[in-house]
């Protein structure tokens, strides 16, 4: 199995659990942080798809202009305005498909090379690049989880007993 099916078949399982996830969210939700430095429930769903986009731009496109803020300023100058709920759920759907098919349609040579910029500290190859965006999802997914249970909402793990 090649790298583009490997990201393929992980984004899409990951995607599935995600959206069992963010089903759970109802608009009472959005505003909630455990503490006054946190993101909110509804900055978490619009950063994971900015995010995407950003760190998709630089995999395939060398494209740094997201880490060109993203890096010196930190995340809160990438998020720009809330969307409401269903818009902010359909960018994640986009931006997913988005991403499938464009790491479809790259040669596979292109997973190997590498994407740097000196003066962002960033050198990383393609695929690395790529299976982050994988792995950012897991991670505001389970925060999530988390701020949902705190709240009251139970979130189920993902590995269920039998």
């Amino acid at each position: 199995m090649e790298f583009r099916e490997i990201f393929s078949k992980q984004k899409q399982a990951l995607r599935k659990r995600t959206d069992e996830v963010f089903a759970l969210i109802r608009p009472e939700h959005l505003e909630f942080r455990p503490q006054k430095d946190a993101l909110t429930v509804h900055e978490m769903l619009h950063h994971l798809w900015k995010s995407e986009e950003g760190v998709r731009g630089v995999a395939l496109n060398s494209d740094f202009s997201y880490y060109e803020v993203r890096i010196p300023k930190g995340l809160h100058p990438t998020l720009g305005a809330l969307l409401p709920l269903n818009e902010e759920l359909s960018n994640l759907r986009r931006v997913h498909e988005e991403t499938l098919a464009a790491v479809a349609q790259t040669p596979a040579e292109v997973f190997e090379q590498e994407r740097a910029r000196e003066d962002l500290n960033f050198r990383r190859k393609v695929w690395v690049i790529l299976m982050t965006i994988n792995e950012h999802e897991v991670h505001h997914r389970a925060q999530i989880m988390t701020y949902l249970r705190m709240q009251g909402t139970f979130a189920p793990e993902i590995i269920r007993p039998r």
